[in-house]
C-alpha cells in the first residue's frame, strides 16, 4: 500500500500517547529527584524513602487490576481523561504533603501507628498519584490497538513508550532548577499542572477510528487490514471476566514478565538520584547532566526495541516468534549492569553508562512485552490484561523497593553501602533472562485467543 494515499492520522494519536506518557513520568520522577534534599530536610532514612515509594507501587499495583476494566468500560477517551485529571491533581498535592500529613497523623496515632507528618503526607499524595497514573498504559495500549494494525503496534508502542524516557530526561533538567530557585513545593505544582494542558488537546483530536472525521477511509481500512476477524470488528466493550482471563497461559506469561522486570525500571527511576548522592555525593543540579545522559540512552532503546522484531518478521518469523527472538537478545544487555559497581571507582560515568544500557534495554523489552498482549488478545480485553500485568509489575516494584531500602540501611550502618547497591544491580541484571525463560515456557509458540 502507498503510505501517502493511506494517510498518517494514526501517528497523530501516537504523538498524543507519547506526550501523555511524557507527562506521566515527569510527575512520577519529581520526588526521586528531590529525595536527597527532602531526606535531609525531614530526616528520612532509606527505609522511610522506600516506604514512600512502596506505597506508590502498591497503590499502582492494586489500581492496575481495576483501571483496565474501567477503561474498557468507559472507553479510551473518557478513561484517559479521568486518569490524567487524578494524577495531575495528586502531583500538585505533593506540595502540601506536610499539611496533609498533619491532618491524618492523629487518626493513625489512635490506631497505634506513629508516622511523621512528612512521611504520611507524601504517602497519601503518592497513593493518589498511583491511582491516576495506573491508567496511562492500559489506555495507551488500548488506543494503539484501536488505531494500528498488528504489524505496526510494537513500533507505535515503542514510540509512545519513549515518552517515559523523555519525561525522565526532562525531569532532571527542570525539577532541580525549579526547586533551587522557587522551592521544592513549586516543582510539584508546576510540573503537575502540565497534564491539564494535554487534556485540552486530547479532547480536540481523539475519537474512535470509526467516528474519527479526520481519518480517511483508506487509512481506516488499513487499520483494520489484519486478517483476524476480531481486528476487523468494532470493539463493543463487552465484558470479559478476570477469572476467565487468568485461565490463559498467555495472561500468565505477560504477568510474569511484568512482575520480574517492572521493579527494575522503577528501581532505576526512584533510586538513581539517591545512588549518586550515596556513592558520589552528588545532589541538586549536580545530578542533572548524568541523569540527562542516562535517560537519553533509554530513548533509543524504546524506539529501537519497537522496531527490532520487524527485522525477524521480514525474515519469515511470525509476529510472536519474531518478538520473542528480539526479547531474548534484549534480555542479554542488562547483564552489563553487573560491572557497574566493580568499575565504579574509575568514574561515576562508568555506572551511569552501564545502567543507561540496562535501562535502555528495559524500554526495548517493555515495548515488546506490552505488544504481546495486543498480539494475542482481542481488543475488548487488552486493557484488562494489561491491568492485570500492571498489578503484578507493581507488586514486583514494591518488593524491589522494600528490599533496596532495607539493604541500603543495613550496609550503610556497616560503612559500605556499595555492597547493597551491588546486590540490587545483580538482581536487576538477571531479571530479564529469567522472565524470558518462563514466558517462553508458558507460551512456546504464537497462539491467539479466539474464544473470548
Amino acid at each position: 500500500m502507498n503510505m501517502q494515499k493511506i494517510g498518517k492520522y494514526r501517528w497523530t494519536i501516537c504523538a498524543l500517547l507519547f506526550f501523555a506518557t511524557t507527562v506521566n513520568y515527569l510527575d512520577r520522577q519529581v520526588l526521586s529527584l528531590l529525595a536527597p534534599d527532602l531526606s535531609k530536610e525531614f530526616n528520612w532514612s532509606n527505609t522511610d524513602y522506600a516506604n514512600i515509594t512502596a506505597v506508590f507501587q502498591f497503590a499502582y499495583a492494586i489500581s492496575m487490576l481495576f483501571v483496565g476494566r474501567f477503561i474498557d468500560k468507559l472507553g479510551t477517551k473518557k478513561g484517559f481523561t479521568w486518569a490524567i485529571v487524578i494524577w495531575s491533581l495528586a502531583a500538585i498535592m505533593h506540595a502540601f504533603a506536610i499539611e496533609i500529613g498533619g491532618l491524618f497523623t492523629g487518626i493513625f496515632s489512635s490506631l497505634g501507628m506513629v508516622i511523621p507528618a512528612s512521611i504520611l503526607g507524601f504517602m497519601i499524595a503518592r497513593a493518589i498519584l498511583a491511582v491516576g497514573e495506573s491508567g496511562n498504559f492500559p489506555a495507551a495500549i488500548k488506543a494503539t490497538a484501536e488505531y494500528f494494525p498488528k504489524k505496526e503496534r510494537s513500533f507505535a508502542t515503542g514510540i509512545f513508550n519513549s515518552g517515559a524516557n523523555i519525561g525522565a530526561l526532562l525531569a532532571p533538567l527542570t525539577v532541580p532548577w525549579i526547586a533551587f530557585h522557587l522551592g521544592w513545593q513549586w516543582a510539584f505544582i508546576m510540573i503537575g499542572a502540565i497534564g491539564f494542558l494535554w487534556i485540552i488537546v486530547w479532547w480536540i483530536y481523539y475519537d474512535k477510528p470509526e467516528k474519527q472525521k479526520r481519518l480517511s477511509q483508506s487509512e481506516l481500512d488499513y487499520i483494520y487490514s489484519d486478517t483476524e476477524e476480531e481486528v476487523k470488528a468494532i470493539d463493543k466493550n463487552e465484558k470479559v471476566a478476570w477469572f476467565k482471563l487468568l485461565g490463559y497461559k498467555q495472561t500468565w506469561s505477560f504477568v510474569f514478565g511484568k512482575f520480574m522486570t517492572d521493579g527494575v525500571w522503577w528501581f532505576f527511576l526512584f533510586w538513581l538520584p539517591k545512588y549518586l548522592y550515596a556513592q558520589y555525593g552528588m545532589e541538586g543540579t549536580a545530578i542533572s547532566i548524568p541523569l540527562f545522559v542516562l535517560y537519553s540512552m533509554t530513548m533509543f532503546g524504546s524506539v529501537g526495541g519497537g522496531w527490532f522484531p520487524a527485522y525477524f518478521i521480514r525474515r519469515g518469523y511470525s509476529a510472536y516468534n519474531g518478538r520473542m527472538k528480539a526479547m531474548l537478545l534484549i534480555a542479554l544487555f542488562p547483564l552489563v549492569v553487573l560491572a557497574a559497581q566493580p568499575m565504579g571507582h574509575i568514574s561515576f560515568w562508568i555506572p551511569v553508562i552501564l545502567i543507561g544500557i540496562g535501562a535502555s534495554a528495559h524500554q526495548a523489552w517493555s515495548a515488546n512485552l506490552f505488544t504481546t498482549v495486543s498480539d494475542m488478545f482481542p481488543k475488548k480485553s487488552v486493557a484488562s490484561v494489561v491491568g492485570i500485568g500492571g498489578m503484578a509489575g507493581g507488586i514486583g516494584g514494591v518488593l524491589i523497593s522494600k528490599l533496596g531500602g532495607a539493604l541500603f540501611d543495613y550496609y550503610q550502618k556497616l560503612g559500605h553501602i556499595e555492597t547493597g547497591y551491588s546486590i540490587m544491580f545483580a538482581i536487576c541484571a538477571v531479571a530479564y533472562l529469567v522472565a524470558w525463560a518462563v514466558m517462553k515456557m508458558l507460551v512456546p509458540k504464537y497462539k491467539p485467543i479466539t474464544d473470548l
